[in-house]
């Protein structure tokens, strides 16, 4: 599941040795401008490579008695300078590689990938660096390039790990590398219409068709087009029409099955030699589309379990080569197959389903886990519930494979961005190119079906496919409307504004509204601020987004139903009752206080982790370090011992004198804040007062990472530790966790805005760390958010959770509460690989673990990255593979075991009245379950119970009865 140690060691040399002397993207930028206009491209010259390692003049080639040698270009200077310097390879020659170098397994693949997306460049930007060297004679030898692939391919597929940790890439990979003549039509059509719709804009919507539902008469079309418009064509243009109609001819061609298997001679005596041959004898004699996709998908399944069971390498290429032909089959039949009733809806998403998962899209563990079918039932009938269960498995699929793709590709497709715009396109390409493009449609079509049955029907402006977006946390909001299309991290959000997004930023800032492609996980820090604080929050696809673009810059009203229902219409169509929810309220009726009549600001020890529990919580420290240590008196086996630096000792540092203020840095803290009410008072603009308030906070935050520790605090920090923890300060690796009196309050969660610090061992850098999280809660984000919802934001204590690091194998967060059942019994778990895993946005593997028995899995993990803790401390990076769930059965049982705990214990342990669910932060380290935090689960309750949000909520029948052979 992980890479050996050793390689994750070498690949981050090899990361820190790459960021050290990298060559700016501005700079690559320019190469390649240089490259598109040079007859050589990125060559260099051309030479001859013998056997024996010697390297001849182009007109000199190999003699016999050494071998007869390669001929093909050598690469530019720069290029190689840029392969070292940042680990791009352009123009890669593949006789000129080293297998093993090319599969980069350290660089998760990256050469490989990069290769693909050359192609992909190649076919959108006219053959991209190649654009005037694609004809230097002897540059490149296909015959070279395809005896090369099946040579890495023979050295590939005898590896059994690479087989079933990397099945997704490896066939993709089959697409690109030349190994047996055959050429990537599809990806081929789609560049051409591209490349036509660029140069001629009127061709777009038939780009748009060809793209997103390609069929045999869009051929027609495309003549059509040419007739109509030849008038205005240039000589160029037509000659690229022409190309894309011959392209478009011989992909619709038939696939010549019969030939498919003559080709398959290792395979023909095997069980699927045998059952491939009857399924060809049988596709002769089928005349009806749907048999021949169920048909074909049942072989495709059949398919890859076989190449897992052969082991002869050229025996898999065989079977995965004819995995790609049945692939083909499905795509250009699957708009041929047009349902006529609920059922054949449902078979259609069915076997395509299947056929997306043996295709490798989702892992086959991803795929038991989804039912498709209404196959226990056992009359002519079938409920809105079942059908509605079908529904949202076949929303998962899609996702899933689009995750897939973006799992893959993403962190290549992310570095070439920065310098080629147009790679931003390959997932796309890709995800267009695959059955799911299909599924997704007939997905589509029966969500709009179930719509109309239920009267929970999504009204999003009026942009088409809108089934495929669903509410994730009720709210309401009104704004401008902000549609990122690419990466969020440097985005600068503002508070009174929804954003779209490909994915949630981990360290969003308040916003009105959100929605996003990727949403990361329902638990992590984001979705619980949004959930906390009733802001709007759905999940939509990517043309969804794409769709959206249109209306960004735009004011509009966005609310989600508590069922999850979306609303998005411009100001004008807003009603009166939708503009009356956003009648200016006095803002200080909206928020609540924190509690600081209990506080204890004179206890200036270090505090035993054991000698807290939850009564503490607000008084001498923060609900993290109370609520631990309640855990470590009812779990102490799964729970390590810790240390607590109480708010007392934040408070005496904060009463030395502040470097050149001629005050506290309290007393800095006091005179900011009532200046702000001065402002106020004066009638001075909110966003003014704000502006004052941020360059205040940032100067105090610089003031505290350099204030001084003192002298009896570090000695016993020192005692402590040894004494405690086991070790000397500074030889163990430890978490500094920040612990505020502002957070887990029982109407705010607070939930990731200050600091945690990883691994932390030095003994320095654990003390700059105190004051680093001492600082947190003054900066932007997490001020914004207490100013939001809080009325005295001023009194904010921090204390600090002081924890030995687990180098946990995967780790999460429990709810205990069904978030998508709304079950108060029900479960929701979310976990990924390594540390500190689910909290912050990563695509996690989520479940559902239901009251009366069972579980539904919600979502698989798509991070191909995650944390390890090594005892020097830090961070290192692992790669992960998806083919085994994070989870096991022993693992949902400890689960299960610790929640009912929780729920009989807790309340009576902490002599409190609440009786809501609970946040959990775990992991597991070989099995063993360890417990990092508990906290309140909240809610916004005000968007819960909203009289509006109730009123866009239908009531709806799951039980209503509904025919399987009524018309769609």
């Amino acid at each position: 599941m992980r890479n050996n140690l050793i390689i994750s060691l070498i690949f981050l040399m090899v990361s820190n040795q790459i960021s050290a002397q990298q060559i700016a993207s501005d700079v690559i930028q320019e190469q390649i401008a240089k490259y598109k206009n040079d007859l050589r491209g990125p060559y260099k010259d051309i030479r001859w490579f013998c056997t024996d390692g010697s390297v001849r003049q182009p007109k000199d080639p190999c003699p016999d008695n050494i071998g007869p040698g390669n001929q093909h270009a050598r690469y530019k200077d720069d290029v190689e300078k840029l392969a070292v310097s940042n680990h791009i390879f352009l123009g890669q020659i593949l006789a000129y590689t080293k297998t093993e170098a090319f599969w980069d397994a350290p660089a998760s693949h990256s050469r490989l990938k990069q290769y693909q997306l050359d192609k992909y460049l190649r076919g959108v930007d006219d053959g991209w660096i190649n654009r005037k060297s694609q004809f230097y004679r002897g540059a490149i030898q296909s015959e070279d390039e395809e005896a090369w692939g099946i040579d890495f391919y023979k050295w590939l597929l005898a590896k059994d790990d690479v087989i079933q940790q990397n099945y997704f890439l490896v066939r993709q990979s089959l697409k690109d590398i030349p190994h047996n003549g055959d050429d990537n039509l599809a990806q081929l059509m789609r560049s051409q219409s591209k490349v036509l719709s660029d140069a001629y804009l009127p061709f777009m919507d038939l780009r748009v068709k060809i793209h997103a539902q390609p069929e045999v008469n869009d051929i027609e079309k495309v003549k059509t087009f040419k007739a109509k418009h030849v008038t205005k064509l240039s000589v160029n243009q037509i000659k690229l029409i022409d190309e894309l109609i011959i392209t478009m001819t011989t992909f619709f061609k038939p696939i010549d099955l019969t030939a498919v298997l003559q080709k398959a001679t290792l395979i023909k005596d095997t069980t699927f030699g045998k059952a491939f041959k009857v399924y060809v004898s049988e596709q002769h004699e089928t005349s009806k589309t749907s048999d021949l996709i169920q048909n074909t998908a049942e072989v495709l399944a059949l398919l890859k379990k076989a190449v897992l069971d052969e082991k002869r390498p050229l025996a898999r290429l065989q079977l995965l080569d004819i995995s790609l032909k049945l692939e083909e089959v499905i795509f250009k039949n699957a708009p041929l197959w047009e349902p006529k009733t609920v059922e054949q809806l449902v078979d259609k998403i069915c076997y395509l389903g299947m056929a997306t998962a043996a295709a490798g899209y989702i892992e086959q563990h991803e795929w038991e886990a989804l039912n498709l079918t209404l196959s226990g039932n056992t009359t002519n009938d079938t409920t809105l519930g079942d059908l509605t269960s079908v529904l949202q498995n076949g929303r998962s699929l899609v996702e899933w494979s689009s995750g897939m793709v973006k799992a893959t590709y993403q962190e290549t497709v992310n570095t070439y961005t920065t310098f080629e715009p147009l790679a931003y396109g390959f997932i796309d390409d890709k995800i267009r190119g695959s059955i799911a493009l299909h599924l997704g449609k007939a997905v589509g079509e029966l969500g709009d079906f179930i719509a109309n049955e239920s009267a929970l029907t999504n009204k999003v402006l009026n942009i088409p496919n809108q089934s495929t977006i669903r509410g994730l946390n009720p709210g309401y909001a009104f704004g401008e409307l902000v549609v990122v299309a690419g990466s969020p991290d440097n985005i600068e959000v503002s508070s009174n504004k929804i954003y779209i997004f490909q994915r949630p930023p981990a360290d969003l800032k308040p916003i009105a509204g959100i929605a996003t492609v990727s949403e990361g996980n329902m638990v992590s820090h984001v979705q619980l601020l949004a959930r906390n604080l009733g802001i709007p929050n759905a999940a939509l696809s990517d043309q969804n987004l794409a769709d959206l673009m249109t209306y960004s810059g735009q004011k509009v009203f966005y609310a989600v139903s508590n069922k999850g229902n979306v609303i998005i219409k411009t100001e004008q169509d807003m009603s009166e009752e939708e503009r009356a929810l956003f009648v200016k309220k006095e803002r200080r009726n909206e928020k609540i206080e924190v509690p600081v009549e209990t506080i204890i600001l004179n206890q200036n020890n270090v505090l035993n982790l054991r000698s807290v529990d939850a009564s503490d919580s607000g008084k001498i420290c923060g609900p993290k370090a109370a609520n631990l240590g309640q855990l470590k008196k009812m779990f102490p086996e799964q729970v390590v011992e810790g240390l607590v630096i109480p708010f007392g000792i934040f408070r005496d540092h904060m009463n030395q004198e502040m470097p050149d203020q001629n005050k506290t840095y309290w007393q800095f803290l006091e005179a900011m804040f009532n200046e702000a009410i001065a402002m106020e008072t004066k009638g001075i603009a909110e966003e003014e007062i704000e502006h004052y308030q941020l360059r205040q906070l940032e100067t105090l935050r610089a003031a505290i990472k350099k204030m001084p520790l003192k002298t009896e605090f570090i000695a016993q920090m020192e005692t402590d530790f040894k004494t405690v923890l086991g070790q000397d300060l500074g030889a163990i690796p430890v978490f500094l966790r920040s612990d505020t009196n502002m957070e887990d309050l029982k109407e705010f969660t607070g939930a990731g805005l200050n600091l945690t610090l990883f691994n932390v061992v030095d003994k320095s850098k654990i003390l700059e760390g105190i004051k680093d999280v001492w600082a947190s809660p003054y900066t932007e984000r997490s001020f914004k958010w207490r100013q939001k919802y809080l009325l005295n934001p001023e009194n904010v204590f921090p204390s600090i959770l002081v924890i030995p690091s687990v180098d946990v194998d995967y780790s999460g967060v429990l709810i205990t509460k069904g978030l998508t059942s709304g079950n108060d019994q029900d479960l929701t778990i979310a976990f990924s690989r390594g540390a500190g895993g689910a909290v912050d946005g990563q695509s996690s593997e989520t479940y559902l673990l239901k009251d009366t028995g069972g579980y539904q899995f919600l979502a698989p993990s798509r991070e191909r990255y995650y944390n390890s803790l090594p005892i020097t401390g830090g961070t290192l990076k692992q790669s992960a593979t998806f083919e085994q769930p994070i989870l096991n059965a022993e693992n949902i049982a400890d689960i299960k075991q610790l929640a009912k705990t929780i729920r009989e214990s807790m309340p009576n342990a902490t002599d409190t009245e609440y009786e809501g669910a609970y946040d959990v932060e775990l992991g597991f380290k070989d099995n063993k379950l360890w417990l990092f935090q508990i906290r309140p689960f909240v809610e916004n309750k005000k968007a819960l119970s909203s009289t509006y949000l109730q009123s866009i909520t239908p009531i709806v029948n799951t039980n209503k009865a509904i025919a399987l052979s009524k018309k769609i």
